[in-house]
């Protein structure tokens, strides 16, 4: 802009925007400095004189002025009057130049750190209505309105120091309510203090990887097994050694044949295998804990559906048979009652109880102690002791209705056989069915399925199908059965494995 050149004719005021005149203002000049149209040095006119030029208040004058003063884009020299500034280089006085929205990097050109480059991809969730044959629990029949009741009272009652920052450590009743009931239910043994609340069991993955093994450390994991745990290790820097399974789930002798790396953690689901379904027997369990114990590595118990077995009580806990306190043991109530509570736990040997504890602190602080004192009274009260024992029925009349669904609809192309534990089963696609494909099909007729080569980790997998049956009632579930037939009868087959 020429020296004598006006400044009210590089602005352009709408009064009838919904932005106020002097946001506009204040913007306009913006620009204008940006865009070398009022260059460094240039000195502007007075607010008085600038405001009878744009016909407007001095005031919203003023309120760019002030504004543009503060970001460093004028200043104000005394008796003077007021300038474009001097201090920024000529580099920042130039508009950036647009670049396609796919293209932008809010970084620049640094990149991420190399541990976040590394980690791995989010899995795909399966947000929106549930639909058969999404795994899960029965939300339709979580009792909402009693813990509404004590939700409402809770908060009624709520006092200062429970609104305030709370225990990383958890709600110390809640802490003594999952204590009693561990104990009584699982053969946990285990106090109060060592028991941590966190969010859901995803968390409680998270923590237990950071805590007890130091990144390029192996870590023995069942193949297949649970996306999120594998995830949960890999991004904590260990080496994953896959082990594969037998009749009774993590072949410890096959781990040690093959001398795969000695383990600082072993990660175990051996109440209820996760994906296949399998329970670890009495002897297996006691020759991973011996194992655990030669070569000096941490046990990871994920005690995954334990609580839904259908022809006899649950087992008890591996951590319950740990004579020398090397078993973490980590639960959630994400499967007992809804996921959207995301409370879960931990119980930890006493002498790594610190080390969770200032892990989970760094982390995100404590659970929200409202929801852990109403679930702290729901347990306590003997509300989730009757819950359970109301679904195990229901579960086991779904999961019946499943099996004789497959059977009617799906013969010769899905199998799947009754378990006495969990909430889902293997359907085994039969005649060389695609699994991918199968699963993309189902997907088009409103049917929500997960491959089994999704869990897969070393070894592949004959293709299979997660069938969740928990959380859909018998009708929705023989729905869902012919709805399968119509997509996988189009599937395309692939030739045998021979």
């Amino acid at each position: 802009m020429p020296a004598g050149a006006s400044v009210a004719g590089v602005l352009l005021l709408d009064t009838a925007s919904p932005a106020p005149l002097h946001r506009q203002l204040y913007e306009g000049l913006r620009r204008a400095i940006l865009g070398r149209q009022l260059r460094a040095g240039r000195r502007l006119p007075s607010t008085r004189v600038l405001a009878a030029e744009l016909a407007v208040s001095r005031n919203t004058v003023l309120a760019a002025f002030d504004q543009l003063l503060a970001e460093g884009y004028l200043e104000g020299k005394a008796g003077s009057g007021t300038y474009v500034t001097h201090s920024l280089p000529d580099d920042s006085l130039k508009a950036p130049p647009r670049t396609p929205a796919r293209s932008r990097s809010p970084a620049g050109s640094v990149p991420p750190s190399r541990r976040a480059r590394d980690l791995p991809q989010v899995p795909p969730a399966l947000l929106g209505p549930v639909r058969p044959f999404r795994t899960g629990p029965a939300l339709d029949l979580f009792p909402s309105d009693l813990w509404a009741r004590i939700a409402s009272r809770r908060w009624r009652r709520a006092t200062t120091d429970q609104l305030a920052y709370g225990d990383s450590a958890g709600y110390r009743p809640l802490r003594e309510a999952v204590a009693t009931y561990l104990r009584e239910s699982r053969a946990v043994r285990c106090e109060p203090d060592q028991v941590l609340i966190v969010n859901g069991g995803q968390q409680a993955l998270s923590l237990a990887a950071s805590v007890l093994a130091d990144p390029g450390e192996a870590a023995w994991i069942e193949d297949p097994a649970y996306v999120g745990a594998e995830r949960a290790l890999r991004a904590a820097g260990l080496r994953i050694v896959a082990v594969p399974l037998d009749g009774e789930g993590l072949d410890v002798a096959a781990a040690l044949a093959r001398r795969a790396p000695a383990p600082r953690l072993i990660y175990v689901t051996p109440s209820h295998q996760y994906p296949l379904g399998m329970t670890m027997g009495l002897a297996r369990r006691l020759e991973l804990l011996e194992c655990a114990r030669r070569v000096g590595a941490w046990v990871l118990e994920d005690d995954y559906d334990s609580e839904y077995r259908y022809s006899s009580r649950p087992l008890a806990s591996l951590q319950g048979l740990d004579g020398d306190g090397r078993t973490v043991y980590l639960g959630t109530f994400s499967k007992v009652l809804v996921p959207s509570i995301r409370l879960g736990y931990l119980v930890v040997p006493p002498a790594l109880v610190d080390s969770f504890v200032r892990q989970r602190w760094i982390s995100d602080r404590h659970c929200s102690t409202l929801e852990q004192a109403v679930l702290s009274e729901f347990i306590a009260g003997g509300h989730l002791e009757r819950h359970i024992r109301r679904m195990r029925p229901v579960y086991a009349e779904r999961q019946a209705a499943l099996v004789a669904a497959t059977r009617a609809h799906l013969e010769g192309v899905l199998d799947a056989q009754p378990r006495e534990a969990g909430l889902h089963l293997v359907g085994w696609l039969r005649s060389g069915l695609a699994e991918a494909e199968a699963v993309r099909r189902a997907r088009s007729v409103g049917i929500d399925l997960l491959p089994l080569s999704a869990t897969a980790i070393g070894t592949p997998l004959p293709p299979g199908l997660l069938l969740g049956y928990a959380a859909h009632a018998e009708g929705a579930i023989l729905e869902g059965a012919r709805a399968l037939h119509r997509a996988v009868s189009r599937t395309k087959r692939v030739p045998a494995r021979r």
